[in-house]
């Protein structure tokens, strides 16, 4: 059992943390960079963490400084016995504050991509009849009615809002959209090995909930002998697709006819489109 002066110091360092952990959120969402780590939908909630971080953080102050001696206790939970202890269990809770506070607020990129790997195909199980575009597979219907709406643009618009959707469509009906010119924006990505024979991907994380979910989506791109640029740097590609076989695999390949460095958007990260026909429809009409 630990003693009430040992028991009202944990508490008053508990309530340090959780007030730590409430200005960071704070300083997150007065700089706008909560998009760097949530989605915009989580982001709402997050915004509203540090009221009752700092609501629980001065009850915890007020029972370790006016509490009476009785009313101190562990609650049946074994505080660390030791210094090194508490420096074990604490630390794990200080140590990525200090990190969120003194790291710069930025995008995955290429570091984190080439730790997961880029995805360079999304459909090539899900086979479907190409020419009509129809499949007898209920998961790739959306991938189908999409592709019908995208192969009656002259040049193919890669958006951001339905940035994963779109690549899958291309990809599930990649024969049919051979030759044709699409636009994409990403970050470029280049392995560190060679197989990607001197070419690129253009590239965005997918977010389903938070970047530890995130996943590194992306387009092969040759670029010719187009001045070369480097990893992580914000591009435009426009060229045509081409199909070529890498890892064994069809992949969906841009032969750019141009590559240009463009700023990094607010949001760098996509999302997945509950629906993403309307989505396109909702898109097409604001770009008229």
């Amino acid at each position: 059992m630990n003693n009430s002066a040992s028991i009202q110091r944990h508490y008053m360092f508990r309530a340090a943390i959780l007030l730590a952990f409430a200005v960071y959120i704070e300083h997150l969402a007065r700089r706008d960079a909560l998009h760097y780590y949530v989605t915009p939908g989580l982001a709402f909630w997050v915004r509203l963490c540090p009221v009752p971080l700092a609501f629980m953080a001065l009850g915890l102050a007020v029972q370790a400084i006016f509490g009476r001696e009785s009313a101190g206790c562990d609650c049946g939970h074994q505080l660390p016995r030791s210094k090194a202890r508490s420096v074990a269990v604490y630390g794990a809770f200080l140590f990525p504050l200090l990190l969120g506070f003194a790291l710069p607020d930025r995008a995955l990129g290429s570091a984190a991509a080439a730790s997961k790997g880029v995805a360079l195909t999304f459909a090539s199980e899900r086979n479907g009849d190409a020419a009509r575009f129809r499949t007898s597979d209920p998961f790739a219907a959306e991938f189908a009615a999409l592709a019908r709406k995208l192969y009656t643009q002259p040049v193919i618009p890669v958006y951001p809002q339905i940035f994963s959707e779109t690549l899958g469509a291309l990809d599930q009906y990649k024969q049919d959209f051979k030759g044709r010119e699409v636009v994409v924006s990403g970050f470029l990505y280049r392995e560190n090995n060679h197989d990607l024979g001197g070419r690129f991907a253009v590239s965005r994380f997918l977010v389903q909930c938070c970047t530890a979910d995130a996943t590194p989506l992306g387009v092969l791109v040759n670029a010719g002998q187009q001045k070369s640029l480097p990893a992580d740097t914000w591009i435009k590609v426009r060229g045509k697709l081409q199909i070529v076989v890498y890892k064994g695999k069809e992949t969906l390949q841009i032969d750019a006819e141009s590559v240009t460095p463009v700023k990094q958007p607010s949001t760098p990260y996509v999302y997945t489109s509950p629906d993403s026909v309307e989505a396109w429809n909702e898109l097409q009409t604001a770009a008229q």
